[in-house]
């Protein structure tokens, strides 16, 4: 897949860091800052589609009673 440089200001320790996680990982900054985007992505995508799930079914009508909430409730306790 075709690479894009981009420019990112960051403060120096967060550098230092992310260089020391490359040096540990024997990897270069880059490779870990795309993890941690790839991880970042990850979790908001996989919440966005819980989200947009969620008003769906909200549309739908498709709500628990309140019996259903309050069984969730005790199993949670």
């Amino acid at each position: 897949m075709p690479k894009d440089a981009i420019t990112v200001r960051l403060e120096a320790d967060k550098r230092d860091q992310l260089d020391k996680l490359a040096t540990v990982f024997d990897r270069d900054r880059s490779y870990v800052i795309n993890a941690a985007i790839d991880a970042y992505l990850d979790v908001h995508r996989w919440q966005l589609d819980h989200i947009e799930e969620g008003l769906r079914q909200a549309e739908a009508g498709e709500f628990a009673s309140p019996e259903e909430v309050t069984a969730a409730f005790a199993r949670l306790r």
